[in-house]
């Protein structure tokens, strides 16, 4: 179902991903294990620092988990940051610190993207938590700053785009990254992707 775009809306949704962690750097799903950010991912997070100084949040939201929480807090907007527990990242179950081919020794052809999750969230569970999310975002004056994890925000841009999580599988995402959703003219559009500074 195609959402109504209102007629007092968000003019801007930034999408941080946060800074890099070990997991990140050796591939593991990182779901609801709240790990750390690495040394040099505290500096990538730093880094953001003068890329959002200039861009005047009305509304900033964070995942509760702490390397999102400390990315937004290096990059100077933990005082104004408000606990979204939408932002959690994908809860990937039993493959929770798994990377993709030691599952698929296990189970061939494996993809988060269209595969069962035991004891985790499926794809239509969290595109459901995008959409509800999105559902909040739009109304929102003017720009909105989202800290948060991969594969929620690429969920998230796909329900954007398509109102289809599944289109977030073509969207890559790095570390400490600045993406940004907006509109052209009433269609919403992604205006800026997976742009890095460091």
């Amino acid at each position: 179902m195609t959402m109504t775009v209102p007629t007092t809306r968000v003019n801007e949704i930034w999408l941080i991903r946060h800074g890099e962690t070990a997991w990140s750097l050796s591939g593991q799903h990182t779901g609801r294990t709240d790990i750390p950010l690495t040394g040099h991912g505290r500096e990538q997070a730093e880094g953001l620092r003068p890329v959002l100084a200039g861009a005047a949040f009305d509304h900033v939201f964070c995942s509760p988990l702490a390397r999102a929480r400390t990315t937004c807090e290096l990059a100077g907007w933990g005082e104004q940051a408000q606990i979204e527990p939408r932002l959690l990242e994908w809860d990937y179950g039993i493959y929770e610190g798994r990377t993709t081919v030691e599952i698929r020794q296990h189970t061939p052809g494996w993809r988060i993207w269209d595969s069962p999750v035991e004891q985790g969230e499926d794809l239509a569970a969290i595109q459901a938590r995008a959409m509800d999310l999105m559902h909040d975002l739009l109304p929102l004056q003017g720009r909105v700053a989202l800290f948060a994890h991969a594969h929620i925000l690429r969920v998230l841009a796909g329900c954007w785009i398509a109102d289809a999580g599944a289109m977030g599988a073509h969207l890559v995402l790095g570390t400490a990254s600045v993406s940004v959703l907006g509109f052209d003219r009433e269609t919403r559009a992604i205006r800026q992707w997976n742009a890095t500074h460091y």
